[in-house]
């Protein structure tokens, strides 16, 4: 594991995004698995960027994203599939028939679920996963259980998760209670994974993730056993493990 510890936001979005980019240039029809949520959106604008600028191009990438809120359609504002247009598709030279987001609208959930589940093992999984984190330590919408599950499934979200993104809805009644997200057996199926976290409130999260017990309870601590994961964290997002003295890279 190698941990890369920025100054703020806007170094941690360059550096994940140097990660990112590095992986299309090396290999050009790689597949990318990719999150949504506040975090990323620095890293998606400064790919954008470069990717407008010509050093790069994603005409060949294939991307999965982990997860959709269910009941809510496409172009709805708030769904999965707007937040990756908006932030990322619409800005680059993707191929939008390659990017590939669970269907929230499904009249059959469980279905849709095993679908998109044969998709990203079609695919070979993800070469690089992208990945936020909770402040319950959920990754994707892996929630905090008794049993880490395998496989994509629709997840009852916990009221700390509806509460942290009632930000992004007129109230915390119009946030959707289930979304279908990819497990943690396609996740880790990844090659590398590279965890991006930020701010103060992200601090005990990242800290049970890699220095506490391996327990569903804090999901993305099944994170350690991984064979190749990059963190990349602000000052404030890492304090606990630099006061731990966990080794960081600058």
């Amino acid at each position: 594991m190698r941990i890369y510890l920025t100054e703020d936001y806007d170094a941690m979005s360059r550096r994940a995004a140097n990660l990112i980019s590095a992986e299309v240039i090396r290999n050009p029809s790689c597949v990318l698995g990719l999150a949504t949520g506040s975090t990323p959106v620095g890293t998606y604008k400064q790919l954008a960027a470069w990717n407008q600028r010509g050093d790069f191009s994603f005409k060949e990438v294939r991307s999965v994203n982990l997860d959709e809120y269910k009941g809510l359609a496409p172009t709805h504002d708030q769904s999965y599939r707007y937040f990756m247009q908006t932030n990322l598709f619409d800005h680059i030279d993707i191929d939008v028939n390659n990017t590939n987001v669970p269907n929230g609208l499904a009249a059959d959930p469980v279905a849709e679920c095993a679908r998109y589940d044969e998709l990203v093992r079609s695919l070979g999984y993800a070469d690089l996963q992208l990945l936020g984190l909770g402040r319950n330590g959920h990754i994707g919408f892996n929630e905090p259980a008794d049993i880490f599950v395998k496989e994509t499934h629709v997840v009852d979200l916990t009221q700390s998760t509806i509460d942290a993104n009632a930000r992004f809805f007129a109230s915390a009644d119009d946030v959707p209670r289930q979304a279908l997200t990819m497990g943690i057996g396609c996740i880790m199926a990844a090659r590398r994974v590279l965890l991006i976290a930020s701010g103060a409130d992200k601090a005990d999260a990242v800290y049970n993730a890699f220095c506490g017990p391996i327990d569903p309870h804090c999901p993305a601590s099944i994170l350690q056993l991984h064979s190749d994961v990059v963190l990349v964290g602000d000052k404030a997002a890492l304090s606990k493990l630099v006061a731990a003295g966990v080794p960081v890279c600058e």
